[in-house]
C-alpha cells in the first residue's frame, strides 16, 4: 500500500500550488487534470523540487460523469492508499443566466458537485478503514451568497459548502478529517476562463501560493472550515444580518456593473 495525496484540477492555479506544497512536505502525489500534456509538464516541475517523492498523473474529464469511476479503479490497480483529497477542480462563468449555455452550466455542476461527492464518498470509505485521512474541499466565498451574474458558480459552490460541513460532522469522532476551504479571490486561470475581470479588478486578489498554504496548514491542524481573509471573514459574517436580498444584490455589485 502506498499513500499518496490526489488533487484534482492539478495543473495550475491553486491545484497546482497545492501539489507543490505537498510534494515540499514528502507526499507522493497523484495529479487528476484532462490535459495530459499540462499534467506531464507539472510532473516534470515537481519532480525538480523533490526527487523523494512519488509524482503520478492521471488525465480524465471530470465534467464526464461515466468516467468517475476509473479514477479509483486506477488507484486501486497501483495500490495506492489515498490518504489525502483534495477536490479543487472547478470553473466559472460570469454571464446573465438567460445568456448561458446550458451545457457549459452541466458541466460545471458535473465537475464542481458530481464529481466532488463521487470522489469524497469512494475515498472516505478507505481512509475510515485506515483510520487515517485528510479532504480538503476547495469551495469559496461565493457560496456562502447568492451571485447573480454568476448564479450557477455560486451554487455549485454553496453545494459544496453544505456537502462538506454535513460530512465533517458526521466523522467528528474518527481520524478522518474534512476541510471545507472558502477562499476569496486569489490569481489563477479562472479569471480569464470566467470573463470575470471586472471582479478581479474592483478586489485586490492573493497569490494561489498563499491560498495552497494556508489550506494545508488548515487541512493538518483538522480545521473543519475555513474563510481565507479577514476582510472576507467580516464580510460573510455581516450577511447573518442582511435580508438575502440585499446580499444578492450586494453581491451583483461586485461581479458586473448594472
Amino acid at each position: 500500500m502506498i499513500k499518496i495525496t490526489l488533487i484534482t484540477g492539478a495543473t495550475s492555479g491553486l491545484g497546482k500550488s497545492l501539489a507543490k506544497k505537498y510534494v515540499e512536505n514528502n507526499e507522493n502525489v497523484l495529479l487528476v487534470g484532462r490535459n495530459i500534456d499540462k499534467l506531464k509538464s507539472v510532473k516534470d516541475e515537481l519532480s525538480n523540487i523533490n526527487k523523494n517523492v512519488l509524482i503520478d498523473i492521471f488525465a480524465v474529464d471530470l465534467s464526464d460523469n461515466s468516467r468517475l469511476h476509473e479514477i479509483k479503479e486506477y488507484t486501486d490497480s497501483k495500490q495506492y492508499f489515498v490518504n489525502n483529497l483534495v477536490n479543487n477542480a472547478g470553473f466559472g462563468e460570469r454571464k446573465d443566466f438567460v445568456d448561458m449555455d446550458p451545457e457549459t452550466q452541466v458541466q460545471m455542476t458535473n465537475v464542481c458537485c458530481n464529481a466532488v461527492v463521487y470522489l469524497l464518498n469512494v475515498y472516505i470509505k478507505d481512509m475510515l478503514k485506515n483510520d487515517e485521512g485528510h479532504i480538503i474541499n476547495v469551495a469559496s466565498i461565493a457560496g456562502l451568497v447568492p451571485g447573480p451574474y454568476m448564479s450557477t458558480y455560486h451554487a455549485v459552490k454553496s453545494y459544496v459548502v453544505s456537502l462538506g460541513e454535513a460530512v465533517s460532522h458526521e466523522i467528528r469522532k474518527t481520524n478522518v478529517h474534512l476541510l471545507t476551504l472558502c477562499p476569496g479571490p486569489f490569481d489563477s486561470e479562472f479569471v480569464s476562463k470566467a470573463h470575470n475581470d471586472y471582479t478581479f479588478a474592483k478586489l485586490k486578489p492573493i497569490s494561489s501560493d498563499d491560498v495552497a498554504n494556508i489550506a494545508y496548514n488548515k487541512s493538518i491542524k483538522n480545521k473543519r472550515f475555513y474563510i481565507i481573509g479577514a476582510k472576507n471573514r467580516f464580510l460573510m459574517f455581516i450577511t447573518r444580518f442582511v435580508s438575502r436580498k440585499f446580499a444578492a444584490a450586494s453581491t451583483a455589485k461586485t461581479i458586473k456593473k448594472e
